[in-house]
């Protein structure tokens, strides 16, 4: 465990890449909140305004830096003793538009990072990895686990597997204490909110326009509230390297899984004049429902809030007024 409560001494130093991000910026103040030094390092593409709040605290630190820069980790990695690995182009969309920053960084970047961490004597890596990995069931009837087969369909899901392979197969008896964490799809209100993502993105358009168009309505997701995904890396650091070593969770609710009709069928019930325009396309054909027994047997993981919390959290957000969720600065392209 990560935890120092000895009085006198230091809290440990955490290093959470891609700090300034959507997840990030919300797993950096929970980690304050628990008393951890907490370094960040961030290329600051999408600005550093999320992690204002925390910037005067004394146990926080922020670094703008590249990992695929050797001077930058060296300077981010001095006197850690955990890495949360969250830094990377994210999604299927921004890896396809930028395919070759995405090859550089969420493989390249990555993999130099695990290396000079381990140089550095770093005890715990978390990774943050996806379910997409998963890419299309073979059987629609059955939930998909940590066990089954992996079928990336993105160059996303791709890097995301090959660097999963590398720290937990080809690395797995490293000095470093390594986890890999399967994301559900994220939702919810962040310091740095996106609204390209399709809770965050229905549930705006139906607030302001009175309407979203579906397609691929049937295609199966599992949605975990960015709350729940940023408490998952905590709950990894404070658990027994014994039951997390080259180990991989999904990290969810087995009961939370949607397909894009439920999802509306959810707003519906907060924003009911919503008209709802059907559209058939296999542009995307990622199709997986997830099983999430594993994270919760063994290490006691649960949920707090569901997709209709987050649904009436962003609503109640957008209703406010105080910005335009339209703009550019809330999405990842």
């Amino acid at each position: 465990m990560l935890v120092n409560n000895i009085p006198g001494n230091s809290p440990e130093k955490i290093l959470v890449t891609g700090g300034a991000g959507y997840i990030g910026s919300v797993l950096v103040r929970q980690l304050l909140a628990k008393g951890y030094q907490v370094r960040v390092l961030d290329s600051l593409k999408f600005g550093a305004q999320a992690l204002d709040e925390v910037i005067e605290n004394p146990l926080f630190e922020l670094m703008e830096g590249d990992i695929r820069n050797d001077k930058d980790l060296d300077k981010a990695l001095q006197g850690v003793h955990a890495v949360a690995h969250l830094a990377a182009i994210v999604g299927d969309p921004a890896c396809k538009k930028f395919n070759v920053e995405a090859q550089e960084t969420n493989w390249e970047g990555s993999v130099k990072l695990f290396e000079k961490a381990n140089a550095f004597g770093v005890k715990r890596f978390v990774f943050a990895s996806t379910c997409s990995n998963y890419g299309k069931m073979s059987n629609p009837n059955e939930f998909v686990t940590e066990t089954s087969e992996l079928k990336p369909i993105s160059l996303y899901a791709e890097l995301k597997v090959k660097f999963e392979k590398y720290l937990l197969e080809t690395h797995k008896h490293s000095a470093i204490c390594s986890t890999a964490l399967r994301f559900s799809t994220v939702y919810g209100f962040s310091p740095r909110l996106r609204f390209d993502l399709t809770v965050n993105e229905f549930t705006r358009n139906a607030a302001i326009n009175g309407e979203q168009e579906i397609w691929g309505q049937q295609f199966w997701r599992p949605y975990c509230h960015v709350v729940d995904l940023a408490r998952s890396v905590v709950l990894v650091f404070e658990t027994d390297e014994a039951k997390i070593r080259a180990n991989v969770f999904n990290v969810g609710s087995t009961e939370e899984n949607y397909n894009k009709g439920m999802i509306m069928h959810e707003i519906a019930k907060i924003i009911p004049e919503v008209k709802i325009n059907y559209v058939t396309s296999a542009d995307d054909p990622r199709d997986y429902r997830v099983n999430f027994d594993k994270i919760k047997s063994e290490l006691g993981y649960t949920i707090t809030r569901k997709v209709k919390d987050g649904i009436n959290e962003i609503y109640s957000f957008i209703k406010l007024g105080t910005i335009n969720p339209f703009e550019r600065r809330f999405t990842n392209l």
